[in-house]
C-alpha cells in the first residue's frame, strides 16, 4: 500500500499533466496522472510514451495482448516499479489498492489477521475522530480557543467526510457483505491462510483489498478464481462502491465481466494505426462490446488501406515498366527528314522519361514508408490433428465418491465421456470440478467407485493455472520448454512454435522466468498443440489468456474432433462452446443447459 501521497518519476516529463489537485474538464478530481511513461528490458520497449489520467467517478478497463505491459504500468502506477522515462504524480491524501495478478503467501497469518490489517486504517481514522471529538468538546472562551475550534470544526468535517466516504460507518457491515459476497463466510477466521486452496487464498486477498476501501483500485485480473455468482456481485459491488472521489482501473480477460464494470477501455497496443510498433496507450469509450466493434472497423480500415496502397503500387510499377519499353520503341528511325525525326521524337522521348521519373518517385515515397501488411489473424494452423478415440467410452465415472474430510464432493457420481462429448463443468468454487477431472487423468483415485479410461484415449490437460517456475525451471527457455519430451531438430519445433501464431521468432530463446503468466499460459497451449491428444480436460481455459487469443483459442476448440470436458466460469466462453452442461453442487450433478445455468445463477 503505497503512502497517502505519493510522486514518482525518471525522466521529466516533456508537459505536465494537469495538476492531480486540479479537476477534469468534467469538473471531478483528478486523481492520478501519469506522463509519457517508459520502460524498456533490454532491447525489448515494453511501454513506450504512456500518458493516462484516472479522475474521480472513472471505471476503465485496461486490454493488451500477453506481455504487452498491463501488469508492468499498474505496477509503475503504484510506484512498485520505476519508469525508464515520464513520471506519475498521485493527488494529496489519495490511497491506491493493487491486487496482483499473482496472489502473494501469507505465512502465519490468518483471516482475522488479514481483515484487521485491512480496516486498520478506518480504524485509525475513527480514533481520530474521537480525538478530534474530545478537543472540540472543550470550552472556547477566549478568542484564540474559538478560532482553534474552528479549525478543529473543519479538521473533523473534512475527516468524517473522507471515513464516510469510504465506508467507515458500516464497517462492520461491510465486512460481513463482502465475506459473504465473496463465498468467504463460511471459512472460520482463525483459519491459516496457507492452509486455503488457491481459489480461496486470491479471493482473500481480494476481499482484504475491498475492505481497505482505498481511493483509486488497481486489479489485474481479478476474475481468475470467481464462480458466476462472485462475479455478478463484484460487478455490482464495483459499480456500486466507485464514487466521484474514487476510480477503478481492472485488467481483465473477461467480456461479460468488462462489459458489466467499465464504462472505457485503454488498450496497450502492439500496433499503431498503421501497424508500426508503438507499445502505447489508446482509449475507447464505452464497454467492451463497444470496443471490440472499435476494434473490428480499425482493422477493416487497415485491410482496405493496405490493399489500395498494394493496388497503388502494382499500378505504378507497371507503368514504370511499360514507359521504359515505350521509350525503346520510340526512338527515331533512319529516314529522309532527319530534323523534323530528332525533333518530334526528342519530345515524345522526354515525355515519356518525365512520365518513369515521376511514376518512379511516387514508389519511392510510397515504399519509403509503406502500410505495412495487417498480421494474419491468430489461428492454430496445425489445429487439434489427432485420432479419434477408438471407443465409445473414452471415460467413465461409476458410483465414485471422493471425500475431503467429512465432506463428499463427490457422491456416487456418474458420468460417460464418448467421443461426441462437448460437457461443461460448472458450479461453486471448492464443489469439486477440478478434483474430477483429476480423476479423469487418474491424477487422483476415487474412495469408492469405478474410473475406466480407454487405451486408446490420450488426455491433453490444461491446469486451471500456469505451472509453476519452480517446477518449470525458470532459465530454460520457451523452445526448451515446449519440446521437452519431444525429439527431433530444433528447426521443426521453431516452425511448429511460431505456426501456432502464439509467439514470434524473437520469442523463442527468452527464459521462461521473463515471461508473464499470461506468455507462459500461451506456451502451455503450445504444448497441448503440439501433444496432439485426442480427448481434452480444460480447467478455467480462459484464465490468464489475453482477448486477442482468447476468440482464437474458442475458434480452435470448436474444432478440435474429440471430447471435451471444460470446468469454466467465463459466461461468454460458455455461451460459446455450448454442449451440455453439469452442475456440481453438494456432491451431485445436474444436468443443465448453459441457458438455464446462467439465468438461474443471475
Amino acid at each position: 500500500m503505497l503512502p497517502p501521497t505519493r510522486t514518482h518519476s525518471s525522466t521529466p516529463a516533456t508537459s505536465a499533466p494537469a495538476s492531480p489537485s486540479a479537476s477534469s474538464a468534467s469538473g471531478r478530481p483528478i486523481l492520478l496522472a501519469a506522463r509519457n511513461i517508459a520502460k524498456n528490458y533490454g532491447a525489448h520497449t515494453i511501454l513506450s510514451d504512456i500518458s493516462l489520467s484516472l479522475n474521480g467517478g472513472d471505471r476503465v478497463g485496461l486490454v493488451g495482448a500477453n506481455g504487452a505491459g498491463k501488469t508492468t504500468l499498474l505496477r509503475i502506477l503504484t510506484g512498485e516499479l520505476a519508469p525508464d522515462g515520464g513520471s506519475v504524480t498521485l493527488a494529496h491524501g489519495v490511497e491506491i489498492g493493487y491486487l496482483a495478478q499473482v496472489t502473494p503467501d501469507f505465512p502465519g497469518s490468518t483471516i482475522d489477521d488479514l481483515i484487521r490489517e485491512s480496516v486498520g486504517g478506518l480504524r485509525r481514522m475513527e480514533q481520530q475522530m474521537r480525538v478530534l471529538e474530545a478537543a472540540m468538546a472543550m470550552p472556547a472562551t477566549t478568542e484564540a480557543e474559538q478560532q482553534r475550534l474552528t479549525e478543529l470544526l473543519d479538521e473533523y468535517g473534512q475527516l468524517a467526510t473522507r471515513f464516510q466516504d469510504r465506508g467507515g460507518y458500516e464497517l462492520d457491515a461491510r465486512i460481513g457483505q463482502i465475506l459473504a459476497g465473496l463465498r468467504l463466510d463460511y471459512l472460520p477466521r482463525d483459519r491459516d491462510v496457507v492452509s486455503l486452496s488457491g481459489g480461496e487464498r486470491a479471493r482473500i486477498r481480494l476481499a482484504a483489498l475491498l475492505l481497505r476501501s482505498p481511493d483509486l483500485l488497481l486489479l489485474d485480473e481479478p476474475t481468475n478464481h470467481l464462480d458466476f455468482a462472485t462475479l455478478a456481485w463484484l460487478e455490482a459491488y464495483l459499480t456500486a462502491s466507485v464514487t466521484p472521489a474514487s476510480a477503478l482501473l481492472v485488467v481483465s480477460h473477461d467480456r461479460q465481466f468488462l462489459n458489466g464494470a467499465v464504462t472505457r477501455i485503454v488498450e496497450i497496443g502492439e500496433h499503431g494505426e498503421r501497424g508500426a510498433a508503438d507499445h502505447q496507450l489508446r482509449v475507447y469509450e464505452g464497454n467492451y462490446d463497444a470496443y471490440a466493434a472499435a476494434k473490428r472497423a480499425e482493422r477493416r480500415r487497415w485491410e482496405e488501406d493496405y490493399t489500395r496502397q498494394q493496388e497503388e503500387i502494382a499500378a505504378l510499377r507497371k507503368r514504370v515498366r511499360e514507359t521504359a519499353r515505350q521509350v525503346a520503341h520510340n526512338r527515331p528511325a533512319p529516314d529522309n527528314d532527319k530534323m523534323a525525326s530528332s525533333f518530334f521524337g526528342g519530345r515524345v522521348e522526354r515525355t515519356i522519361s518525365h512520365n518513369v521519373r515521376a511514376a518512379e518517385q511516387k514508389l519511392a515515397r510510397i515504399e519509403a514508408d509503406p502500410i505495412p501488411r495487417p498480421p494474419r489473424p491468430l489461428r492454430f494452423l496445425a489445429r487439434f490433428r489427432s485420432e479419434g478415440a477408438q471407443s465409445q467410452a473414452v471415460a467413465l465415472l461409476e458410483g465414485v465418491t471422493k471425500r475431503l474430510g467429512r465432506r463428499d464432493l463427490l457422491a456416487d457420481v456418474d458420468v460417460a465421456i464418448t467421443p461426441e462429448t462437448r460437457l461443461t463443468l460448472v458450479g461453486p468454487n471448492g464443489a469439486g470440478k477440478t478434483t474430477l477431472l483429476r480423476l479423469l487423468l487418474g491424477q487422483e483415485q476415487p474412495d469408492a467407485g469405478i474410473v475406466r479410461r480407454s487405451p486408446s484415449a490420450q488426455f491433453g490437460y490444461l491446469a486451471q493455472d500456469p505451472t509453476p517456475l519452480e517446477t518449470i525451471g525458470a532459465q530454460l527457455t520457451v523452445l526448451e520448454v515446449y519440446r521437452e519430451g519431444m525429439t527431433g531438430p530444433d528447426a521443426n519445433f521453431i516452425a511448429g512454435l511460431i505456426g501456432y501464431g502464439l509467439f514470434q521468432l524473437e520469442d523463442v530463446n527468452k527464459p521462461v522466468g521473463a515471461l508473464s503468466p499470461g506468455q507462459r499460459r500461451k506456451l502451455e497451449i503450445a504444448r497441448l498443440l503440439a501433444a496432439r491428444p485426442n480427448a481434452l480436460l480444460l480447467d478455467e481455459p480462459t484464465n490468464y489468456i489475453s482477448l486477442d487469443v482468447l476468440e482464437m483459442f474458442e475458434t480452435a476448440l470448436l474444432a478440435f474432433a474429440g471430447p471435451i470436458v471444460a470446468v469454466s466460469h467465463d459466461r461468454a466462453f460458455l455461451r460459446r462452446f455450448g454442449g451440455d452442461t453439469l452442475e456440481l453442487k453438494e456432491g451431485r450433478l445436474i444436468r443443465r443447459s448453459v441457458e438455464e445455468y446462467l439465468t438461474l445463477d443471475e
